[in-house]
């Protein structure tokens, strides 16, 4: 463990993936701390605050796709999901449960260093304002200065500030069409080819915070091959 840029957490249960990674993250400057177990790192979480947590699905203790969308609910954390498990379907669901990206393995330690960039160079605030410190929408509330949101029966939950500039621009713009591209202008896109899959990927994450059902959209719905619309209703 280093003590020099953003903290990324590697959860894994394998000693040869945690110490490989770990040693590439901090020779690309980053802060690290590996765990085996996801009793563990549940524990260690509550004091961390990481800016990525790169989460194996494949662990002894608990599953990993349950682990991923507790994080994705519970912690502003972006989350890339590592495994052995290939097929398409595995992917879709990891990423429709909150993460930002899922690598299969066997993979190269330089490419997760490249991912794990790219989403913090994604999620650097840069390119939004996040005024209006407080916004309501369908029985939510958005709390901007606090990065959080409350839900209809009082709960707050955590915002990261991806999720954050995401719900800006639809709060902006509410019952128009707001395109993936005008979406990458608004938000600093970078000229990674994923980039477009990557603005999905944040809307399924946004959507699963606001238990919004994409076939049954009450706040943010999609139109195929255009983009989305916010249908919340702000106030």
């Amino acid at each position: 463990m280093t003590d020099n840029g953003p903290l990324i957490t590697i959860l894994d249960d394998s000693r040869e993936i945690r110490d490989m990674l770990s040693v590439a993250l901090e020779d690309a400057g980053f802060e690290t701390m590996c765990f085996g177990r996801a009793t563990e790192f549940e524990r260690e979480l509550r004091r961390l605050t990481p800016a990525v947590c790169i989460v194996d699905l494949g662990l002894p203790d608990k599953d990993g796709l349950a682990l991923v969308n507790h994080l994705a609910m519970e912690t502003s954390a972006s989350i890339i999901i590592i495994s052995g498990r290939s097929m398409v379907q595995e992917k879709i669901v990891g990423l429709e449960l909150g993460a930002d990206d899922y690598i299969t393995k066997p993979f190269e330690s330089a490419e997760v260093v490249a991912r794990v960039r790219a989403i913090i160079r994604r999620n650097s605030p840069k390119a939004t304002t996040l005024q209006d410190s407080t916004v309501q929408f369908s029985g939510w509330t958005v709390h901007f200065d606090k990065m959080s949101l409350t839900d209809p029966e009082g709960k707050d939950l955590n915002l990261s500030f991806a999720e954050a500039q995401l719900l800006r621009i639809f709060l902006d713009a509410p019952n128009r069409l707001i395109s993936r591209n005008q979406m990458i202008e608004t938000l600093g896109g970078g000229s990674e080819g994923n980039f477009e899959r990557a603005m999905d990927v944040r809307v399924s994450r946004l959507r699963t915070k606001l238990k919004d059902d994409p076939q049954n959209p009450k706040i943010i719905k999609t139109i195929y091959g255009a983009g989305y619309i916010f249908i919340g209703n702000p106030k």
